[in-house]
This record gives structure tokens, sequence and C-alpha cells, in this order.
């Protein structure tokens, strides 16, 4: 196989992506809006170039990992008007099913495959390789990806027609979010009966009420460091919204999710929408 591979999107995922990729033989041909990233880059061994239609022009796979709806939509865009031969081009990102249907749509129509394969992980998993990627779209071309996904991930699986992707990543996330605030209030909890938050993260964790979760963001609750964020406030909040909708137009009551959307709101409100999501443990440490 060849192991050159394009990524559009070099932020907290991308970046740890992108070096554990070059760390694995592979040549990444990357890009990103931000110069201070590209350097960054650049100097951990990925080959930056000028903009997206660049990394299409060098790479036969390009994956993309982007914040917004628009910018995946403009992604899309100028690798279809790159003029290059057909590539599979794997989205990462955690979108609304119109949106992943758009990019697809805009993708086949110059020739090209698409793939809806977002994350299961944070960048702090990331950076160890512990995410998942729940694959969707054309079989082919999902088992042509299936090395490439194996230096960077520690599971994936093809979960059969365009789109399913998303809709697993949206009912992991879907736990995430319950988790992450379940996992808070237990901490204040704790405090409050004057037990040692450390001992509280060491003994919990391994046992029958730890959660992935728990295990990563216990410890930072701890410390009331949310520094480096693994996952900002501002950006849950979009994965939050979508997980929302989706649910709305299945009709399916989510109680317990619902319930924690304000604690989101609240943190920011408070500010905190640039700290990772184990942030969380402020606004509920207020009440």
């Amino acid at each position: 196989m060849d192991k050159t591979v394009g990524l559009v999107g070099l932020g907290i995922m991308g970046s740890a992506i992108a070096r554990n990729l070059v760390d694995r033989g592979w040549r990444v041909i990357g890009f990103d809006i931000d110069a201070a990233r590209r350097a960054e880059l650049s100097r951990d061994g990925v080959t930056v170039v000028e903009d997206a239609a660049s990394v299409a022009r060098d790479a036969p796979v390009i994956m993309t990992s982007l914040p917004t709806p628009a910018a995946v939509a403009d992604v899309a865009r100028a690798i279809a008007n790159s003029g290059q031969p057909p590539r599979i081009v794997v989205e990462l990102s955690t979108l609304s099913i119109a949106d992943k249907l758009a990019f697809e749509s805009l993708l086949r129509g110059a020739g090209h495959i698409a793939l809806d394969c977002p994350l299961s992980g944070t960048g702090a998993q990331a950076k160890n390789r512990d995410l998942v990627v729940y694959a969707s779209g054309d079989s082919a071309a999902i088992a042509r990806c299936a090395p490439l996904f194996a230096d960077f991930a520690r599971q994936s699986a093809d979960l059969g027609s365009y789109g399913n992707g998303s809709r697993m990543k949206f009912i992991a996330n879907h736990l995430v979010a319950i988790h992450n605030v379940a996992s808070a209030e237990a901490m204040i909890l704790a405090e409050r009966a004057g037990l040692d938050l450390k001992m509280v993260v060491d003994m919990v964790g391994p046992g029958a009420g730890g959660s992935r979760m728990f295990q990563m963001r216990a410890p930072m609750m701890v410390e009331r460091v949310y520094e480096p964020a693994t996952m900002k406030v501002s950006i849950w909040q979009k994965d939050m919204a979508i997980i929302g909708e989706f649910a709305d137009e299945l009709g399916c009551a989510t109680p317990l999710f619902s319930s924690t959307r304000p604690v989101y709101d609240q943190a920011m409100a408070m500010g905190l929408g640039d700290q990772d999501t184990a942030a969380v443990f402020e606004v509920l440490k207020k009440s």
C-alpha cells in the first residue's frame, strides 16, 4: 500500500493523528488555515502544503478533521474543484447527517469517494492511538483504509451504509456527555464527604462505578486544571446540539442527556469555553 496520506485540519485531533502516522512511516501531507499549526507540524515531519487542493494533488487518500460544517464544505469544494483523479476522502469530524450527506454529494459529483468516519476519543486518547474509527460508506474503500486506521487508532469497524458512522458517534457522545457530568457530580459529593479526591480517582476509576470519562476527566477535576483541553467546552456545545437534533428527529426521549445540557451551557456562561469539558466540575461546585 502507498503510505502517503493527506490530512486537512491540524487541530487537537488532526495534529495527534498526523504525528502518530509520521512515527509509523507514513508520508503525511497536511494543511491547516492556522500558520502556527502548519509550522509546528512541519517541524514534526509533516509535509505542509499551501491549501486543500494541493493535498488532493499529492495524496490518494485524504482525511479531514475540521471544526465546523462550513469548513468541511469549503474543503469538499476545494477537493472537488482540484481536477485530480478519484480520491478517497475520509471525513473524521462530528457533523449532522445532513452536513455529511452534502459533503458526500459534492465529492461524488467530481468522481471521488467520500467516507463518513467520525472518531470516538479525545485529543489525549488520539496522542496514545486510543481512538475508535466508526467507518461507513463504500466497503472496498474502507478496506483499503484499514492499514491507515490501524496506525492511528486501536480499533475500527465497517458500519455499513454512509452515515452510520455518524449515527454510532452520536450514541457514543450521548454517553460521554452524561458520564462527564456524572463524574463531576460524584467528585463534588466525594469532596463534601471529606474524602481524599486523589484516592477517589484511584479507587473508583477501576471499579464498577468507573468509566473512561471518569478515568480521564476526574484527575483534571482533582487538580482543577483544565488546560490543555482535549475537548473544549465551546466545541462540545456543537456536538451536543447535533445529538439533541438527532434524538428529536427520531422522537426519542433522552432525559439524562437533556439534563446535562444546562451544565455545559453554564460552563460557557462562566467563560470556560476554551477549557476542557472537565471544567463542568466548576459549574457544579458553585451549586
